[in-house]
């Protein structure tokens, strides 16, 4: 495609969107302009692997209504936009009711002003962080769907007009139609494919591979950025990965893309790869909050107290009210131990979205640090109840329920987060170990085979409790072999490999294997924990080796 047409593209997507006071979709257009490549031709590849999609894709576009791009002479709009960005809504949506027929922005402006009024109510009569909509907003929201889709039949230009169906599918998705919503969301983008407003909320709807399969979209160059979200969010990051690093060559130095491929990296548990992406974000545009929650998660999973402590601090200087910035906080104040302050902002994220599933999960781990089990496992329902392919929530739910005593509700929720991550070795071990609780053995050791060699000890401890003592010996010579080799990759603890050469000293010894035995406990003197225990096993090997052979016959004779 040539680079000519997507300025025009991108160029039109600012204009359309900051006519009808899309802020969001506005920026992210003036950001791809202002990195994009100059050159005359956009070479954009991209290898598919969801139900061989690529014979999808080359389908022509429904025809575009035209949309008048001129600035809008109209005082009364000017005056209903006006005060729409100034936030005051219901007065704009009283200002622009007669405006409905007058042009497609004032009709996007009255409608969308009722949405985000209802909307604002909502938050600002929430007491607690809740993903449930009260009864008497759950009606406005179906009021103003009925009324949209009674537009849509009596008005034929309106009913062409993709922005009109990316605002139906956003009520739709509030009343928890999501299949309703993904088709209106879609209808956008087939009517207008310069709706990234409807792309952005598609990739938020999607969340299976299923749901892809019936889905025939146009041929149009910001595909790729929706295709590359979307895999994202059903864990197919390499190909998102490669989207990405393709799509940089256009748009050369794209804080936007670089900090998608960051969430990318994150994903694929390239930290230290995810961290440097985010570096170079933060070097370019130092007061960018996007993604910075993700930041700092990071920060914290690697024990980076200083780097996290300046991030908070900065991301407090800049808005101390956006969700980034409280979660920054949040993390801060957990890998410093004071729990009880990071609850208090992640439920100050959690008030600003409601549907915010890493707060929702992160606030579990903080109350399962608190030891107060019961709020840890309403944070994690709600966690699930915001996305069910959450496979850290449904872990969580496992371990608080271990800490109950509750083996059984355990073993179902790591299920759970098993089948959503199924080679996540934590998984597997916490399945194995709750197994081997409730005296399910053989389940139990296909767990700890199946998790590799991190899970050798525990496997060679049940084979030893099952009195499987040759498998047991089998697996304790395997760990001793590849201890040095494997020590640092698995944070290998050395007195398990003093217990495994007492365990095999004993075995060889009781199968009359001398020397081996001999061996073994030789190995165990250099460690304080068996050194005791095996000093009465070295002198009785001694005595074998000292005691005269037997004579033979004809030293008999």
């Amino acid at each position: 495609m040539k680079i000519e047409q997507i300025r025009n593209d991108l160029f039109d997507i600012y204009r359309q969107s900051d006519a009808r006071g899309l802020k969001q979709s506005a920026k992210w257009a003036a950001e791809m302009l202002r990195s994009i490549k100059n050159q005359t031709q956009v070479k954009t590849k991209c290898f598919l692997s969801i139900n061989d999609l690529n014979n999808t894709f080359e389908q022509p576009m429904e025809q575009s209504p035209i949309v008048d791009n001129q600035l809008i002479n109209d005082p009364d709009y000017l005056f209903a936009k006006s005060v729409f960005g100034c936030g005051e809504y219901k007065r704009a949506a009283f200002l622009s009711q007669n405006l409905i027929d007058s042009s497609a922005e004032s009709r996007f402006i009255h409608f969308y002003s009722e949405y985000l009024a209802i909307e604002k109510e909502r938050q600002d009569r929430m007491i607690e962080p809740t993903s449930v909509v009260p009864n008497y907003l759950h009606r406005s929201f179906i009021e103003l769907k009925n009324h949209i889709e009674k537009l849509f039949q009596q008005n034929d230009v309106a009913s062409k007009d993709g922005y009109m169906h990316y605002l139906h599918g956003i009520v739709l998705l509030k009343l928890g139609l999501n299949k309703e919503a993904l088709d209106a969301l879609f209808k956008s983008v087939r009517i207008n494919p310069l709706c990234w407003c409807s792309w952005h909320q598609m990739t938020h709807v999607i969340v299976e591979e299923s749901q892809m399969s019936n889905l025939v979209l146009p041929d149009h160059w910001i595909k790729y950025f929706f295709l590359a979200a979307v895999y994202l969010e059903i864990k197919s990051n390499e190909e998102s990965l490669y989207i990405y690093q393709d799509l940089l060559k256009t748009f050369e130095d794209n804080a936007y893309i670089r900090t998608q491929m960051a969430i990318v990296n994150n994903s694929l548990r390239n930290f230290d790869e995810a961290i440097k992406l985010f570096a170079i974000v933060r070097s370019s545009e130092p007061h960018k909050l996007d993604a910075m929650d993700i930041y700092s998660n990071l920060l914290y999973c690697k024990e980076l107290q200083t780097e996290l402590s300046s991030l908070a601090h900065l991301s407090n200087k800049i808005d101390p009210y956006r969700v980034e910035t409280c979660v920054c906080i949040a993390n801060f104040y957990s890998l410093r131990g004071q729990h009880a302050k990071s609850v208090v902002y992640f439920s100050r994220a959690l008030q600003l979205n409601p549907k915010y599933l890493s707060a929702w999960t992160l606030m579990g781990h903080e109350y399962i640090e608190l030891k107060n089990i019961n709020a840890a496992i309403q944070a994690y329902r709600s966690a699930i109840k915001c996305n069910e392919q959450d496979h850290r929530a449904w872990y969580g739910l496992g371990e608080a329920y271990e800490i109950l005593k509750m083996p059984t509700y355990s073993l179902y929720y790591y299920s759970k987060a098993l089948f959503l991550k199924p080679n996540d070795t934590r998984f597997i071990l916490a399945l194995g170990e709750t197994f081997e609780k409730i005296s399910r053995y053989e389940e139990a050791a296909n767990c700890y085979a199946r998790a590799g060699f991190s899970s050798l000890i525990k496997l060679a401890n049940l084979y030893e409790r099952m009195n499987e003592e040759h498998k047991a010996a089998v697996i304790y010579n395997e760990f001793v072999t590849n201890f040095e080799a494997k020590k640092s990759q698995y944070k290998l603890n050395i007195s398990d490999l003093a217990n495994a050469y007492k365990y095999l000293a004993h075995y060889f010894h009781r199968n009359k294997r001398y020397k081996e035995s001999h061996a073994a406990a030789q190995i165990c003197m250099y460690f304080n924990e068996c050194r005791d225990d095996i000093k009465e096993l070295l002198m009785t090997l001694d005595g074998v080796f000292k005691m005269p052979a037997k004579p033979s016959a004809t030293q008999k004779n």
